[in-house]
């Protein structure tokens, strides 16, 4: 799904969006391609994320225990 940014948000690339999850890039893709997660196409047609919906997902998902 594609959306269009508010003026001020935030966007993310794959890596970032990646990083924060402990996920690979292209899985972030697949989440893209699937609907969990919407994307937003650049020119070049590289894929941003909306750092807000990122958050959200983020706050959804259970931390990890350190033992």
């Amino acid at each position: 799904m594609t959306v269009k940014p508010a003026p001020t948000e935030n966007l993310l690339t794959p890596s970032e969006v990646a990083t924060l999850f402990r996920v690979d890039p292209k899985t972030v893709t697949r989440w893209a391609k699937s609907g969990k997660l919407s994307s937003i196409r650049t020119l070049g047609g590289h894929r941003r994320y909306l750092e807000s919906e990122v958050r959200e997902l983020l706050t959804g998902v259970p931390q990890q225990r350190s033992e």
